[in-house]
Protein backbone atom coordinates (compact mmCIF):
# COMPACT_ATOMS: atom_id res chain seq x y z
CA UNK A 1 0.00 0.00 0.00
CA UNK A 2 1.50 3.15 -0.56
CA UNK A 3 1.69 6.00 1.92
CA UNK A 4 -1.88 6.52 2.96
CA UNK A 5 -0.47 10.30 4.64
CA UNK A 6 -0.36 11.08 0.89
CA UNK A 7 -4.32 11.43 -0.37
CA UNK A 8 -5.05 14.03 2.24
CA UNK A 9 -3.86 17.30 3.95
CA UNK A 10 -3.86 18.98 6.81
CA UNK A 11 -4.26 22.44 8.12
CA UNK A 12 -1.74 22.64 10.85
CA UNK A 13 -3.25 26.01 12.32
CA UNK A 14 -6.40 24.03 12.99
CA UNK A 15 -4.58 20.77 14.14
CA UNK A 16 -2.39 22.75 16.82
CA UNK A 17 -5.82 24.09 18.05
CA UNK A 18 -7.58 20.85 18.20
CA UNK A 19 -4.14 19.36 19.34
CA UNK A 20 -4.29 21.73 22.56
CA UNK A 21 -7.64 20.95 23.64
CA UNK A 22 -6.85 17.07 22.96
CA UNK A 23 -4.00 17.29 25.50
CA UNK A 24 -6.20 18.86 28.20
CA UNK A 25 -8.62 15.99 27.76
CA UNK A 26 -10.09 13.34 25.61
CA UNK A 27 -10.34 14.00 21.94
CA UNK A 28 -13.02 15.28 19.48
CA UNK A 29 -15.73 12.09 18.70
CA UNK A 30 -15.55 11.55 14.65
CA UNK A 31 -18.63 11.50 12.64
CA UNK A 32 -18.81 10.34 8.81
CA UNK A 33 -21.43 10.65 6.77
CA UNK A 34 -20.37 10.09 3.04
CA UNK A 35 -22.68 9.93 0.06
CA UNK A 36 -22.17 6.19 -1.02
CA UNK A 37 -23.42 3.51 -2.25
CA UNK A 38 -26.69 2.93 -0.26
CA UNK A 39 -28.13 5.99 1.47
CA UNK A 40 -32.06 5.17 1.74
CA UNK A 41 -33.69 8.73 2.24
CA UNK A 42 -30.49 10.50 1.85
CA UNK A 43 -30.01 10.43 5.39
CA UNK A 44 -26.48 10.43 6.24
CA UNK A 45 -26.14 13.29 3.28
CA UNK A 46 -29.11 15.13 5.18
CA UNK A 47 -27.80 14.97 8.40
CA UNK A 48 -23.94 16.33 6.88
CA UNK A 49 -25.31 18.80 5.47
CA UNK A 50 -27.46 20.16 8.38
CA UNK A 51 -24.57 19.78 10.72
CA UNK A 52 -22.69 22.30 8.23
CA UNK A 53 -25.42 24.78 7.92
CA UNK A 54 -26.34 24.61 11.58
CA UNK A 55 -22.61 25.24 13.45
CA UNK A 56 -19.50 26.82 13.12
CA UNK A 57 -16.70 25.08 10.77
CA UNK A 58 -13.20 24.48 10.43
CA UNK A 59 -11.61 22.74 7.44
CA UNK A 60 -9.27 20.38 9.32
CA UNK A 61 -8.39 17.58 5.88
CA UNK A 62 -8.53 17.66 2.49
CA UNK A 63 -8.92 14.25 0.68
CA UNK A 64 -7.32 14.12 -3.29
CA UNK A 65 -10.85 13.05 -4.79
CA UNK A 66 -8.83 12.94 -7.87
CA UNK A 67 -7.01 9.62 -6.14
CA UNK A 68 -10.35 8.30 -4.83
CA UNK A 69 -13.07 8.82 -7.59
CA UNK A 70 -14.08 6.95 -10.63
CA UNK A 71 -15.60 9.81 -12.85
CA UNK A 72 -16.86 7.98 -15.17
CA UNK A 73 -19.14 5.97 -12.58
CA UNK A 74 -20.25 9.03 -10.62
CA UNK A 75 -19.65 12.09 -12.71
CA UNK A 76 -19.70 15.68 -11.50
CA UNK A 77 -22.70 18.38 -12.35
CA UNK A 78 -22.01 21.17 -14.41
CA UNK A 79 -23.97 24.03 -15.96
CA UNK A 80 -23.82 25.23 -19.46
CA UNK A 81 -25.64 28.84 -19.72
CA UNK A 82 -26.45 30.02 -23.55
CA UNK A 83 -22.89 29.20 -24.69
CA UNK A 84 -20.40 28.42 -22.20
CA UNK A 85 -19.54 26.47 -18.74
CA UNK A 86 -20.75 28.64 -16.14
CA UNK A 87 -19.88 26.49 -13.44
CA UNK A 88 -18.52 22.93 -12.19
CA UNK A 89 -19.46 21.18 -8.42
CA UNK A 90 -16.36 19.83 -8.02
CA UNK A 91 -16.70 16.57 -5.84
CA UNK A 92 -14.95 16.90 -2.36
CA UNK A 93 -13.95 14.59 0.71
CA UNK A 94 -13.13 16.15 3.78
CA UNK A 95 -13.19 16.65 7.74
CA UNK A 96 -14.44 19.68 9.23
CA UNK A 97 -14.12 20.55 13.20
CA UNK A 98 -17.27 21.48 14.04
CA UNK A 99 -18.63 22.71 17.23
CA UNK A 100 -21.82 21.59 18.48
CA UNK A 101 -24.89 23.46 20.51
CA UNK A 102 -22.80 23.71 23.43
CA UNK A 103 -19.68 24.52 21.60
CA UNK A 104 -18.00 20.89 22.12
CA UNK A 105 -15.50 20.46 18.90
CA UNK A 106 -16.20 16.83 16.66
CA UNK A 107 -15.19 15.83 13.66
CA UNK A 108 -17.53 15.56 10.37
CA UNK A 109 -15.91 13.40 8.09
CA UNK A 110 -18.33 13.98 4.37
CA UNK A 111 -18.31 14.26 0.94
CA UNK A 112 -18.25 11.32 -1.43
CA UNK A 113 -17.69 7.86 -1.12
CA UNK A 114 -14.04 6.97 -2.31
CA UNK A 115 -14.91 4.48 -5.26
CA UNK A 116 -10.99 2.50 -5.46
CA UNK A 117 -8.07 2.53 -2.70
CA UNK A 118 -10.65 1.90 -0.01
CA UNK A 119 -7.91 0.59 2.24
CA UNK A 120 -5.62 3.38 1.48
CA UNK A 121 -8.55 5.91 2.39
CA UNK A 122 -9.31 4.31 5.79
CA UNK A 123 -6.00 3.94 6.90
CA UNK A 124 -5.60 7.65 6.24
CA UNK A 125 -8.64 7.50 8.68
CA UNK A 126 -6.86 5.94 10.97
CA UNK A 127 -4.10 7.97 10.93
CA UNK A 128 -6.63 10.84 11.47
CA UNK A 129 -8.14 9.30 14.53
CA UNK A 130 -4.84 8.35 16.36
CA UNK A 131 -3.64 11.46 15.75
CA UNK A 132 -6.34 13.20 17.76
CA UNK A 133 -7.04 10.15 20.06
CA UNK A 134 -10.51 10.25 18.77
CA UNK A 135 -12.94 8.03 21.36
CA UNK A 136 -15.53 7.23 19.12
CA UNK A 137 -15.89 6.72 15.44
CA UNK A 138 -20.03 7.11 14.29
CA UNK A 139 -21.65 6.57 11.00
CA UNK A 140 -25.06 6.96 10.05
CA UNK A 141 -26.90 6.10 6.81
CA UNK A 142 -30.63 4.97 5.83
CA UNK A 143 -31.31 1.25 4.03
CA UNK A 144 -34.49 0.60 2.72
CA UNK A 145 -37.49 -1.56 4.42
CA UNK A 146 -40.85 -3.00 4.16
CA UNK A 147 -42.32 -0.48 6.55
CA UNK A 148 -44.64 2.42 6.59
CA UNK A 149 -44.29 6.43 6.61
CA UNK A 150 -46.66 6.51 8.89
CA UNK A 151 -44.76 4.52 11.67
CA UNK A 152 -42.21 5.46 13.60
CA UNK A 153 -39.07 4.76 11.68
CA UNK A 154 -36.72 1.42 13.14
CA UNK A 155 -32.90 1.80 13.51
CA UNK A 156 -30.14 -1.03 12.91
CA UNK A 157 -27.04 -0.19 15.03
CA UNK A 158 -24.05 -1.72 14.85
CA UNK A 159 -20.91 -1.67 16.21
CA UNK A 160 -16.77 -3.01 16.75
CA UNK A 161 -18.02 -4.29 20.36
CA UNK A 162 -21.54 -5.55 21.32
CA UNK A 163 -21.20 -2.86 24.48
CA UNK A 164 -21.27 -0.51 22.18
CA UNK A 165 -25.18 -1.15 21.02
CA UNK A 166 -26.25 -3.27 23.90
CA UNK A 167 -29.16 -0.92 24.40
CA UNK A 168 -30.25 -1.66 20.85
CA UNK A 169 -32.41 -4.12 18.65
CA UNK A 170 -30.31 -6.64 16.69
CA UNK A 171 -32.94 -6.90 13.18
CA UNK A 172 -30.53 -9.13 11.63
CA UNK A 173 -29.17 -12.95 11.62
CA UNK A 174 -26.44 -13.35 9.12
CA UNK A 175 -26.24 -11.92 5.98
CA UNK A 176 -24.19 -10.47 2.72
CA UNK A 177 -24.61 -7.47 1.45
CA UNK A 178 -22.16 -5.45 -1.07
CA UNK A 179 -19.47 -3.64 1.02
CA UNK A 180 -19.06 0.03 1.54
CA UNK A 181 -16.15 2.53 2.16
CA UNK A 182 -18.07 3.13 5.29
CA UNK A 183 -18.69 -0.06 6.82
CA UNK A 184 -14.72 -1.27 5.73
CA UNK A 185 -14.26 1.51 8.03
CA UNK A 186 -15.76 0.90 11.27
CA UNK A 187 -14.74 -3.10 10.83
CA UNK A 188 -10.87 -1.93 9.54
CA UNK A 189 -11.02 0.44 12.83
CA UNK A 190 -12.36 -2.24 15.41
CA UNK A 191 -9.47 -4.52 14.24
CA UNK A 192 -7.33 -2.13 15.27
CA UNK A 193 -8.32 -1.75 18.39
CA UNK A 194 -10.51 1.57 17.92
CA UNK A 195 -14.53 1.73 18.99
CA UNK A 196 -16.60 2.75 15.86
CA UNK A 197 -20.27 2.37 15.65
CA UNK A 198 -22.83 3.42 13.36
CA UNK A 199 -26.82 3.72 12.78
CA UNK A 200 -28.76 2.74 9.86
CA UNK A 201 -32.40 4.29 9.46
CA UNK A 202 -35.56 2.70 8.39
CA UNK A 203 -36.66 4.15 5.23
CA UNK A 204 -40.09 3.10 3.88
CA UNK A 205 -38.77 1.38 0.67
CA UNK A 206 -41.32 3.63 -1.53
CA UNK A 207 -39.23 6.72 -0.29
CA UNK A 208 -35.55 5.44 -0.53
CA UNK A 209 -34.95 7.58 -3.55
CA UNK A 210 -36.23 10.71 -2.17
CA UNK A 211 -34.93 13.02 0.34
CA UNK A 212 -36.45 11.98 3.63
CA UNK A 213 -35.68 14.76 6.69
CA UNK A 214 -37.46 12.58 8.77
CA UNK A 215 -34.29 9.46 8.24
CA UNK A 216 -31.89 12.05 9.09
CA UNK A 217 -33.61 13.83 12.19
CA UNK A 218 -33.99 10.02 13.98
CA UNK A 219 -30.54 9.26 12.55
CA UNK A 220 -28.92 12.37 14.65
CA UNK A 221 -31.26 11.82 17.37
CA UNK A 222 -29.95 8.05 17.88
CA UNK A 223 -25.85 10.14 17.63
CA UNK A 224 -27.05 12.49 20.01
CA UNK A 225 -27.83 9.36 22.65
CA UNK A 226 -25.00 7.63 21.80
CA UNK A 227 -22.24 10.60 22.22
CA UNK A 228 -23.81 12.99 24.21
CA UNK A 229 -23.05 15.51 21.67
CA UNK A 230 -25.91 18.18 20.81
CA UNK A 231 -26.94 18.58 17.05
CA UNK A 232 -29.33 20.97 16.85
CA UNK A 233 -31.88 18.03 15.46
CA UNK A 234 -34.56 20.92 15.96
CA UNK A 235 -33.81 22.00 13.15
CA UNK A 236 -35.09 18.92 10.91
CA UNK A 237 -38.45 18.97 12.34
CA UNK A 238 -39.55 21.61 10.16
CA UNK A 239 -38.64 20.14 6.89
CA UNK A 240 -39.37 16.10 8.21
CA UNK A 241 -42.61 17.93 8.49
CA UNK A 242 -43.01 19.25 5.27
CA UNK A 243 -41.68 16.23 3.80
CA UNK A 244 -44.42 13.60 5.35
CA UNK A 245 -47.21 16.32 4.16
CA UNK A 246 -45.90 16.15 0.83
CA UNK A 247 -45.73 12.17 1.27
CA UNK A 248 -49.45 12.66 2.42
CA UNK A 249 -50.36 14.37 -0.63
CA UNK A 250 -49.24 12.07 -3.10
CA UNK A 251 -50.68 9.14 -1.01
CA UNK A 252 -53.73 10.63 -1.03
CA UNK A 253 -53.96 11.42 -4.66
CA UNK A 254 -52.95 8.01 -5.61
CA UNK A 255 -54.77 4.96 -4.92
CA UNK A 256 -52.61 2.47 -5.81
CA UNK A 257 -50.09 3.78 -3.59
CA UNK A 258 -52.84 4.31 -0.79
CA UNK A 259 -52.84 0.27 -1.24
CA UNK A 260 -49.03 -0.27 -0.86
CA UNK A 261 -48.96 1.76 2.47
CA UNK A 262 -52.29 0.34 3.69
CA UNK A 263 -51.16 -2.86 3.23
CA UNK A 264 -47.61 -2.16 4.92
CA UNK A 265 -49.46 -0.60 8.00
CA UNK A 266 -51.56 -3.95 8.39
CA UNK A 267 -48.22 -5.95 8.73
CA UNK A 268 -46.23 -3.65 11.04
CA UNK A 269 -49.60 -3.07 13.07
CA UNK A 270 -50.30 -6.99 12.77
CA UNK A 271 -46.39 -7.69 13.64
CA UNK A 272 -46.40 -5.28 16.96
CA UNK A 273 -49.62 -6.76 18.17
CA UNK A 274 -48.28 -10.30 17.99
CA UNK A 275 -45.19 -9.37 20.23
CA UNK A 276 -47.50 -6.95 22.39
CA UNK A 277 -45.97 -3.74 21.40
CA UNK A 278 -46.76 -0.65 19.44
CA UNK A 279 -43.39 0.49 18.69
CA UNK A 280 -40.67 -1.90 16.42
CA UNK A 281 -37.99 0.12 18.44
CA UNK A 282 -38.28 -2.18 21.43
CA UNK A 283 -36.58 -4.96 21.89
CA UNK A 284 -37.45 -8.47 20.81
CA UNK A 285 -36.37 -11.76 19.59
CA UNK A 286 -39.40 -12.59 17.15
CA UNK A 287 -38.18 -10.62 14.07
CA UNK A 288 -37.97 -10.75 10.32
CA UNK A 289 -35.45 -13.11 8.99
CA UNK A 290 -32.48 -12.36 7.62
CA UNK A 291 -33.35 -14.10 4.27
CA UNK A 292 -36.62 -11.47 3.87
CA UNK A 293 -34.74 -8.66 5.34
CA UNK A 294 -31.73 -9.44 2.62
CA UNK A 295 -34.02 -9.72 0.19
CA UNK A 296 -35.61 -6.60 0.43
CA UNK A 297 -32.02 -4.95 0.93
CA UNK A 298 -31.03 -6.52 -2.73
CA UNK A 299 -34.19 -5.30 -4.39
CA UNK A 300 -33.04 -1.80 -3.68
CA UNK A 301 -29.13 -2.66 -4.44
CA UNK A 302 -30.72 -3.80 -7.84
CA UNK A 303 -32.78 -0.62 -8.28
CA UNK A 304 -29.32 1.54 -7.55
CA UNK A 305 -27.33 -0.27 -10.04
CA UNK A 306 -30.28 0.08 -12.60
CA UNK A 307 -31.09 -3.53 -11.96
CA UNK A 308 -28.42 -5.22 -13.65
CA UNK A 309 -25.29 -4.84 -12.09
CA UNK A 310 -23.89 -1.40 -14.07
CA UNK A 311 -23.66 2.08 -12.03
CA UNK A 312 -25.75 4.42 -14.06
Amino acid sequence: MRDPGEIYTIDEDVANELAERADAGAGPLLLHMVRGFVDAGNAGQTAAEHLVSSFTTQRLATFDVDELLDYRSRRPMMTFDAATWSDYTAPELVVDVVRDGENVPFLLLHGVEPDVQWERYVAAVRQIVERFRVPLTVGVHGIPMGVPHTRPLGVTAHGSRPELVEDHVSWFGTVQVPASASAVLEYRLGRWGHDAMGFAVHVPHYLAQSTFPQASLVALEQVERATGLELGTSGLEGPAADALAEVERQVAGSEEIGSVVHALEEQYDSFTRVIGRTNLLAETSDLPTADELGAEFERFLAQQQGGDGSTP
